[in-house]
């Protein structure tokens, strides 16, 4: 490789090119064209590195090294670093460079790994099309110890067809990851489509994110309050250590992302490829979607790509689900109404009428028909009992004022069942609708059993408002009942503790004969700003 003629540097450009044109996968390339431009210069070994950031590179391409660098599987080059790869990582290999002496090679030599043939230098020369740099490619031959400039100067060229084809193929291979990847989405977005609720919505993306496009973790954090809450996750290796919780102000990757509403990703010195990704609907913020790649897998900007197009879907989704809960409430509230007004307009002005007929018949009858009149006066009696009752239901139907209030209506409806309600409430709460919605009811179905049962019309209602939630607290001093007989047939206390588990809460009732009950309730929310919706 001494001196080339013209037309000979021609040639061997003109071979490297044919080979490098050959294929489009890219460790098979490098291997190709190393082989053919040491056979074509006559050099005797060579090796390519494709460099990523320090301390990140691959060995990808080698021929004819020497014994001592292929113990254990091509060990010395495949770890550690080396004077060739730290001037490429601090910028100063910008040229072909004549001569280094390579630390690999001196290794071998100082553990006497074997046999080096002789080669104690190699010359490196940096692959680059333009400004983009993608590895390295060293070359050597026994006892050379120095390259002249004409043979620099035919490696930079090839070093520039190889950098230009390493590009090409990774365009290449980009794209057609990126076909794999959005036909993996199309299938995992038919998939999300189809959850039926916001808790199943979770599942679905995790469980199926994974299974899909087999990232290694993947974790849904949704906002609660001042925090992220898991939601799902799924954890191939069991590396995943994250909090259940994580603050809005903890300097977390995760964290970041939602304050920011930007993709924050692993850096260099990460022990793993990690991505988070934040979700949100317009100017909502919503949570977190944060996935953790496989062992061997690196990171591309397809890859997060994708997994952008995957939040937008999971915000519409999300959006979809509330929409479709709003609309089932309103639904739901439509047809109380509507049950209200039929019950009003037939039942309750049939029974009215029973009563005035009753009234009618003892006011005819003679006074000497005792048994009658008891009868008519039993038949009166049941009639406004019922009647009263008919009221009560059409009033937990159409719950007349509790636009006005929670604590507004609980008072109204507390005088319409007769009974003297002592309220004490920490502040004027202003929790969310559902929230108000549960409250009332449940406070409806206590106060109801108050009046029925109990014995006593002073009830002592609770309302208190904390960081995690909502709670009320119904007391009265009433005759009270053995707990557990009761709740084995009672459809009122069964219905209480369902409308409390249903939107996350709990709900206690003690009892003790002749001392009374109390009815407790806690619901998870956040309390709104005074300015905001109910």
């Amino acid at each position: 490789m001494e001196r080339y003629e013209s037309m000979e540097k021609m040639q061997i450009l003109k071979v490297i090119a044919e080979t490098l044109n050959g294929t489009n996968d890219l460790k098979g390339m490098l291997q190709t064209v190393l082989e053919k431009l040491l056979e074509l210069t006559g050099l005797e070994t060579g090796w390519i590195f494709l460099v990523d950031e320090k301390p990140n590179y691959t060995f990808v391409a080698d021929h004819r090294l020497p014994p001592a660098l292929t113990i254990n599987d091509k060990e010395p080059m495949c770890g550690g670093d080396c004077s060739c790869l730290n001037r490429y990582w601090n910028g100063r290999l910008k040229e072909p460079i004549n001569i280094i002496e390579c630390k690999r090679i001196e290794n071998a030599i100082k553990c006497d790994w074997g046999d080096t043939n002789s080669v104690t230098h190699h010359a490196t020369i940096p692959l680059a099309d333009g400004e983009e740099r993608f590895g390295i490619l060293n070359v050597a031959s026994p006892n050379k110890e120095h390259f002249t400039e004409e043979e620099l100067t035919l490696l930079q060229s090839l070093s520039f067809q190889i950098g230009t084809a390493v590009k090409r193929t990774r365009l290449y291979e980009e794209q057609q990851r990126r076909a794999v990847n959005y036909e993996k989405l199309n299938e995992l977005v038919r998939l999300i489509w189809k959850s039926q609720n916001v808790e199943r919505l979770a599942d679905q993306v995790v469980h199926k994110t994974s299974e899909i496009f087999q990232w290694k973790t993947v974790g849904l954090y949704l906002q609660e309050g001042e925090s992220l809450f898991l939601k799902s996750f799924v954890d191939e290796d069991s590396s995943f250590n994250e909090s259940v919780s994580l603050s809005l102000l903890e300097d977390h990757p995760i964290a970041r992302a939602f304050q920011s509403q930007e993709v924050v990703q692993s850096d260099c010195a990460s022990r793993e490829e990690y991505v988070s990704l934040p979700i949100h609907i317009k100017d909502e913020k919503l949570g977190v979607l944060y996935l953790a790649a496989p062992d061997s897998h690196r990171l591309s900007d397809c890859d997060v790509e994708v997994l952008q197009a995957l939040t937008r879907h999971i915000s519409l989704v999300y959006e979809t689900l509330r929409l479709q809960e709003k609309r089932g409430e309103l639904l739901l509230y439509e047809e109380r109404k509507r049950l209200a007004r039929d019950l009003h307009d037939s039942v309750n002005q049939k029974l009215f009428s029973l009563s005035l007929t009753a009234r009618g018949a003892k006011e005819v009858i003679s006074p000497h028909d005792q048994p009658l009149r008891d009868l008519l006066d039993e038949m009166l009696g049941m009639s406004q009992e019922s009647l009263k009752e008919m009221r009560s239901l059409i009033w937990q139907l159409r719950p007349i004022g509790i636009e006005e209030g929670l604590v507004s209506a609980i008072k109204k409806y507390g005088e319409h069942l007769g009974l003297s309600i002592v309220f004490k409430v920490d502040s004027a709460p202003n929790w969310p609708r559902s929230v108000e919605e549960t409250l009332w009811r449940i406070s409806q179905e206590a106060l109801n059993n108050v009046n029925k049962h109990s014995n006593t019309k002073e009830v002592t209602l609770f309302l208190y408002g904390s960081s995690e939630g909502a709670g009320m607290e119904i007391v009265d001093r009433g005759d009270g009942f053995e707990l557990q007989k009761k709740r084995t047939r009672s459809l009122g206390l069964t219905s209480m503790k369902e409308r409390a588990e249903l939107i996350g809460g709990i709900l206690d009732v003690n009892s003790e004969r002749g001392v009374g009950t109390t009815v407790h309730v806690f619901l998870p929310c956040e309390e709104q700003e005074k300015s905001g919706e109910q």
